[in-house]
């Protein structure tokens, strides 16, 4: 059951949602179907979502400037107008193997891009998890499942992320200056014996992780000791990815997916796929924009 303060941002159900920020600048939400090769985006005052076809899987944006985004694809990094939608290859990101894409991702506050890659069929370890900053590109974690939960702490000094099929939260100690480890990643949370899996994450200004539990319809708050200290109910069971809006950075969104699901499945969980609001007041942070 759907918690009271959560509703409906966008009814288009995404085959698998995932990915959602905000650009404060122009005040639009922003989010992909990643099966259903689309990029949405909506004005917080739009009654609804704007559709844009893309020629491959994409699963991240990140805003370079005004006039820029920077998108994480199946085979790359690429820059897109913003006001066209005119793509242009930047940086190759696993472009020699065709059986990976890439998946979650979220912006350091010193310019860094984290991104993740994952197998398309979800096969363990074929994915990884890179950095890249100003032209650079490095591979920091291989071996990764489904790489999810990536986001940083307000200071900059602490990572976090997840192989979801592994079930562990994980943070990792990191240069505030440039986004690298400067250690090794420690066990946050331990979901082994809990229900769902570890899906997308954002950091607010408190340090709290909120995350989108998939598989149990849930956005977790976990204190920055690794508590769980609360569980919103979303009223999807495949939940994906949180993103703070609003000026303020005070309300939430969320992202779902029907991805797998049955017929059967499918009617038991008909807003399955759409974009979710969370009108709770919370403290969030808009996210930087990449140093591309």
């Amino acid at each position: 059951m759907r918690d009271a303060s959560v509703g409906v941002f966008s009814s288009v159900a995404c085959r698998l949602g995932e990915g959602a920020t905000y650009d404060p600048a122009t005040g639009t939400a922003w989010w992909f179907d990643i099966e259903g090769k689309a990029l949405l985006e909506k004005p917080t005052d739009a009654d609804e979502a704007t559709v844009h076809p893309l020629p491959f899987m994409a699963s991240a944006l990140a805003v370079i400037d005004g006039d820029r985004q920077l998108i994480a694809a199946q085979d790359g990094l690429y820059v897109r107008d913003r006001r066209s939608g005119r793509l242009s290859l930047h940086k190759p990101l696993e472009a020699d193997n065709p059986a990976t894409r890439s998946n979650d991702g979220r912006v350091h506050p010193s310019g860094a891009l984290w991104i993740g890659t994952m197998g398309i069929e979800g096969e363990p370890g074929l994915g990884a998890i890179y950095w890249y900053r100003a032209g650079e590109l490095r591979q920091l974690y291989p071996g990764i499942g489904i790489p999810n939960s990536i986001c940083f702490s307000p200071d900059g000094r602490i990572a976090y992320f997840t192989d979801t099929k592994l079930y562990r939260l994980m943070r990792v100690d990191i240069d505030p200056a440039n986004g690298l480890p400067i250690g090794e990643p420690q066990i946050f949370f331990d979901h082994s014996t809990h229900e769902g899996g570890i899906d997308g994450s954002v950091c607010d200004a408190d340090g709290q992780v909120w995350n989108a539990r998939w598989g149990s319809g849930m956005l977790d708050t976990y204190a920055p000791d690794g508590t769980r200290i609360g569980s919103i109910a979303i009223g999807a069971r495949q939940v994906t990815c949180p993103a703070f809006i609003g000026q303020s950075a005070d309300r939430l969104i969320v992202t779902s997916a029907w991805s797998g699901m049955s017929d059967a499945d499918r009617q038991a969980d008909p807003d399955a796929g759409r974009t979710f609001i969370v009108d709770r007041p919370v403290k969030g942070r808009h996210e930087p924009k990449v140093l591309l």
